[in-house]
């Protein structure tokens, strides 16, 4: 049973290796309910494998990932039930291409969450339209932009009425002015209280969107801070290397 005094996520020393290389390296992180994280850091620093875990798209080598107060296990039958309460928004879109953008949403809607057609397609259409394309619904995803298909990504999502959002660099492949509006959806989500965690490069989304900024660099949390603190008084001279070098570009 969830209890509202546990956080959402809860990772607790986690590992994960791929032979020799330590990609994350001891974590503990704790997501409180309704709380936006966003992590960044260089590339290769592991925040990308940490937030797989979480889902368990990645297997952790050690270590405990709980989720509304209940540990993850290897049992797929638990893994689907959780998975079905996470939402995951990916760098490239993984839309299927031979379906059109409302069946894309659909489809896991009747397979996963049980859904009738008519009601599947209602929440569908609620989706498209909260992330502003309804007008694309009978397209399929080769004929809209890299925006466009990102925000049908995220509708996808949604329609299955998560309890947590993920969101791995899902502007890292997008035209510069494509960016914006898969942020401004982002930044709607954050205003309706939904709990997110977000890898991204987007220094500019993190100082308005998160309540707790993680830093991560060679597989570890180096430090972690509300945005003003973070951005205005790092404590940590690694932090405040890379926050000069990409915020004096």
């Amino acid at each position: 049973m969830s209890n509202p005094d546990q956080p959402m996520i809860d990772i607790r020393d986690l590992y994960k290796s791929y032979g020799t290389v330590e990609a994350v390296n001891g974590v503990n992180l704790a997501v409180e309910r309704g709380k936006v994280v966003v992590v960044i850091g260089p590339s290769g620093s592991g925040k990308s494998t940490l937030l797989r875990c979480i889902n368990h798209l990645e297997i952790e080598t050690s270590g405990e990932i709980w989720i509304d107060g209940e540990r993850l296990t290897h049992d797929q039958k638990q893994l689907n039930r959780v998975r079905a309460d996470i939402g995951m928004v990916f760098q490239h879109f993984n839309l299927y291409p031979h379906l059109t953008v409302l069946e894309n949403i659909t489809l896991a809607q009747q397979i996963v969450r049980r859904r009738e057609k008519t009601e599947a397609v209602e929440i569908a259409e609620q989706q498209l339209s909260r992330v502003g394309i309804l007008g694309k619904r009978d397209n399929f995803p080769t004929q809209l932009s890299g925006g466009q298909q990102q925000r049908v990504a995220i509708a996808r999502a949604l329609a299955m009425k998560p309890k947590i959002m993920l969101f791995d660099e899902p502007t890292s492949a997008l035209d510069p002015e494509m960016i914006k509006e898969v942020l401004d959806v982002m930044l709607d989500l954050v205003k309706d209280g939904i709990t997110m965690v977000a890898v991204t490069h987007e220094m500019g989304f993190a100082r308005r969107a998160a309540d707790e900024i993680v830093f991560m660099d060679s597989g570890s949390i180096v430090e972690q801070a509300d945005p003003e603190t973070f951005f205005t008084r790092p404590q940590n001279e690694r932090t405040q290397l890379f926050l000069s070098q990409i915020l004096n570009k």
